[in-house]
């Protein structure tokens, strides 16, 4: 009779599915119950975080209702944010937050772009790549009230020096100042997302261009961005769903002011900040109500930000995979 190895009986035991309540009787191994008990607990793991989700956005649709009932569409036309009279209108805040956003978007992204490049394709490694990283990193990692203390410390007064040299208001807060915290605040975000994707461009694809008489600005410009273009646009995409939530630094240098903004120097308020001002303060019911439906506004938004991210990462690793 044939004698069987260890390493056969066991590979013999793993090709069967032993169930979860008779481990010990098919296998007689200890291990195979954990590993059952391991995948039960990663499961439970990720369904709870969904549900945790759904939960939230429940939460959020359900304390919405009485402003959702009371103003319908008209909430987000009005320009009107009356407490007193409970006459409450979002289109200030998103104006504010649109208008911070996206001019965040607009000056922080030659310095994302330039930064991934760097680290993607000149300087890989080294100690100054070494320290350039490590910088983003505490970037990303900075709390927000410090950025807030630095606007107002900081930049304020230079933007104040600025609008009086050009006859403008000097009110040093205003949409203007908060876009310098937010484009400083979302450049790790967008730089680390685009120097990973620059990375994983194949080698040889470089070397081809090298090889047939392209220069390192030709293979940048017809090979590596054109290349890494989805996942560029994803960490852009990203970076612009924090810009849209940030709260605390926006707050502290934005000026909070509730009417409509009149030019890029003049104070606003935006979404977050306006949540963070007067949550606290709500006594009615209307009113907090309609401060939750800016708040699931912003969490619709940050979700879809998010899911588009994620659409250009997975396009991107198509594309790489071939």
């Amino acid at each position: 009779m044939k004698k069987t190895s260890k390493k056969q009986e066991i590979k013999k035991v793993f090709s069967k599915d032993p169930g979860p309540w008779n481990f010990y009787s098919r296998a007689g191994n200890k291990y195979f119950l954990m590993d059952w008990i391991f995948k039960k607990i990663l499961f439970i793991s990720g369904v709870s975080i969904f549900f945790l989700v759904l939960m939230i956005f429940i939460f959020l649709v359900l304390n919405s209702m009485p402003s959702i009932k009371e103003f319908g569409f008209r909430f987000f036309l009005s320009k009107s944010w009356d407490p007193v009279f409970e006459k409450f209108g979002a289109l200030p805040f998103i104006a504010g937050t649109i208008f911070t956003s996206f001019l965040a978007l607009l000056i922080s992204l030659p310095f994302s772009l330039s930064i991934s490049l760097y680290l993607g394709e000149f300087s890989k490694s080294g100690f100054f790549s070494g320290f350039l990283k490590n910088s983003i990193e505490l970037l990303a990692g900075v709390p927000s009230v410090v950025y807030g203390f630095f606007g107002m410390f900081v930049l304020i007064p230079i933007v104040r020096y600025l609008e009086i040299k050009f006859n403008i208001e000097p009110y040093g807060v205003g949409i203007f100042t908060s876009s310098i915290i937010l484009s400083i605040m979302i450049i790790p975000f967008s730089a680390s997302l685009g120097r990973e994707v620059i990375e994983l461009i194949p080698q040889d694809i470089k070397e081809a261009a090298y090889s047939l008489g392209s220069t390192r600005y030709e293979v940048i410009k017809r090979v590596v961005l054109p290349y890494a273009k989805s996942g560029i646009t994803a960490g852009i995409l990203m970076a612009l769903g924090r810009a849209f939530g940030e709260t605390m630094a926006v707050t502290m240098v934005i000026g909070n002011s509730n009417v409509m903004p009149k030019g890029l120097f003049s104070p606003a308020n935006t979404m977050a900040s306006l949540i963070a001002n007067e949550f606290t303060e709500a006594v009615s019911r209307i009113h907090l109500s309609s401060l939750i439906e800016i708040g699931l506004v912003l969490f619709i938004i940050s979700a879809v930000f998010s899911i588009m991210g994620k659409i250009f990462i997975h396009k991107f690793s198509i594309t790489e995979n071939g």
